[in-house]
């Protein structure tokens, strides 16, 4: 997987080898919620986040590829999602603490270390003091899918790397954890 040089995923998606029940059931999404899907391609998980809201609340599909927003618009015309071109390591234009849930699936691997510091800065600015952040990442060892060893990062790595409070990690397939944060009160 990895980025392009045009700013598109490489690689197919890992809906298929994803448990989205553990990963919704995780979350414990409310109605009302308003949730950023950062990196979300086909908005698989944006489409099963609306299912959660149950059309209350907002999600919105953010990424970078015009094409993917254009098809995902069509798609989503009518219900609470929203796709957004943008890119979460730069101002996304939200509002300061209007998030609740800020969720990337196989994307945090490919941020730089500049990306990551710009990453975190936005992600504790627009989510609300207890919102959650949500990182899907390949587990850091050999499988049959993903990038290479040297852009992984394993569970303990990433709550060193990101600067909010731990709070769970579940496995979310058989190659896939999960690892949640709360946006503490600075």
């Amino acid at each position: 997987m990895g980025i392009d040089e045009t700013g598109r995923r490489r690689g197919s998606s890992t809906e298929r080898f994803l448990d989205k029940e553990t990963i919704l059931r995780e979350l414990d999404i409310s109605p009302g919620q308003t949730i950023l899907d950062v990196g979300c391609g086909d908005g698989y998980m944006s489409r099963e986040f609306s299912r959660a809201l149950n059309n209350t609340g907002k999600v919105y599909a953010l990424d970078r590829p015009r094409e993917v927003i254009e098809k995902l618009e069509k798609e989503t015309n009518g219900t609470n999602i929203s796709p957004i071109r943008g890119d979460i390591t730069k101002n996304t234009g939200f509002e300061d603490s209007s998030i609740d849930l800020v969720y990337l699936s196989t994307v945090f691997h490919i941020f730089t270390e500049e990306q990551l510091g710009d990453f975190q800065n936005e992600a504790k600015r627009i989510l609300r003091p207890g919102g959650k952040l949500a990182i899907v990442e390949i587990e850091k060892r050999e499988t049959p899918l993903g990038p290479p060893q040297d852009m992984r990062v394993s569970p303990e790595e990433l709550k060193q790397l990101i600067r909010m409070n731990p709070l769970s990690l579940v496995q979310v397939g058989e190659y896939f954890y999960m690892q949640t944060f709360e946006n503490g009160e600075d």
